[in-house]
């Protein structure tokens, strides 16, 4: 059988009188009454376990002991030290919600025993609840909305058409100085129905027939790009150039069937003195000034219509900028 000692460990001491321990616990009170003024004077603030509280809580566990009767059993040294602990953290628990941490607890002198004024220096929630921190954010500037203005309209030109047409007029100006050729020759005598179809080949074949018409169709065109969408009345006064560019096409166009080359100055100089009132030079010279008046006048035509349009397109344009930026919402 084991020793009685060991087995109820360390005797403690016996429980006081009720008498002293009322009046420890007066004396403990006055003690925090006095450490509690000195607190409040010197500091603002001070740490939640301070000397009067600590005084406090003993009291208090000292007074719950005396009422409460000695211990059945004796308790060990280390059981005396759980129950202490577990007193003074009852106390500090015991304490009101709304105390926080970190802020004094002045006491007054009128205070009953175990009880406590704390004066919290922050708002605090009761226990198990959650505050919600709303921050409000002021709305931001609203961002610039960067739109591209509208292009302005390209203006439709007429050089094209020009271009297209002066080849509908080139092919006209060689039908008719292929008719005017075959005319000529059959009033010579020299062109027969038996010799028609030779007389056509060789007289396309020859640098006499196609040179006015190239010199036509480019000077033509040169004249369309220039006037452009002007009016008909430059095509009447400036169609006179073309038949003189057609004019010397045709003297261009002996001296290459000649060939020039061959020749010496004085030959190529006499050749240009025969060509030069040939009918055909001089009807070159017609063909090139009338189809540009006649054709002159369907570019003219249509370069009106283009100035409609670029001007409808203008002031579309010139609307769209004063109305300003729109926005549509789907």
């Amino acid at each position: 059988m084991s020793d009685s000692k060991s087995s109820y460990g360390e005797p403690v001491d016996e429980p006081k009188n009720v008498d002293d321990v009322v009046g420890e616990a007066q004396a403990g009170l006055a003690d925090a009454d006095a450490a509690g003024r000195e607190a409040t004077v010197g500091a603002d603030t001070v740490e939640p376990t301070t000397a009067a509280d600590a005084a406090q809580e003993d009291a208090i566990a000292s007074s719950a002991r005396v009422e409460s009767g000695p211990a059945p059993e004796p308790a060990s040294s280390v059981d005396a030290t759980n129950e202490a602990d577990a007193a003074s953290g009852a106390a500090w628990y015991d304490r009101p919600l709304d105390e926080t941490p970190g802020a004094a607890a002045p006491v007054s002198a009128d205070s009953s025993v175990g009880e406590s004024v704390v004066t919290p220096s922050e708002p605090a929630t009761a226990a198990g609840e959650y505050t919600e921190e709303v921050s409000y954010v002021a709305p931001s500037a609203p961002q610039p909305i960067f739109v591209q203005a509208p292009e302005a309209p390209r203006p439709r030109g007429n050089r094209g058409a020009a271009g297209a047409i002066g080849l509908l007029a080139a092919l006209g100006f060689a039908v008719l100085l292929l008719a005017a050729v075959l005319i000529i020759g059959w009033s010579a005598g020299r062109i027969s129905v038996d010799s028609l179809v030779d007389t056509i080949v060789e007289t396309v074949t020859t640098w006499n027939f196609w040179m006015p018409v190239v010199v036509f169709y480019l000077a033509f065109w040169l004249l369309g790009a220039v006037i452009n969408r002007g009016r008909w009345g430059h095509w009447v006064v400036w169609g006179v150039l073309v038949g003189v560019a057609s004019y010397f096409g045709y003297l261009l166009g002996a001296l290459f069937q000649a060939p020039f080359w061959l020749l010496t100055a004085s030959d190529g100089i006499a050749l240009l003195g025969r060509e030069a009132l040939s009918p055909y030079a001089i009807i070159s010279f017609v063909l090139g000034r009338e189809l540009t008046i006649w054709f002159g006048a369907w570019v003219s035509r249509r370069g009106k219509r283009m100035s409609e349009l670029n001007d409808e397109a203008q002031r579309e344009y010139e609307r769209t900028l004063e109305a300003g930026p729109q926005l549509y919402r789907g």
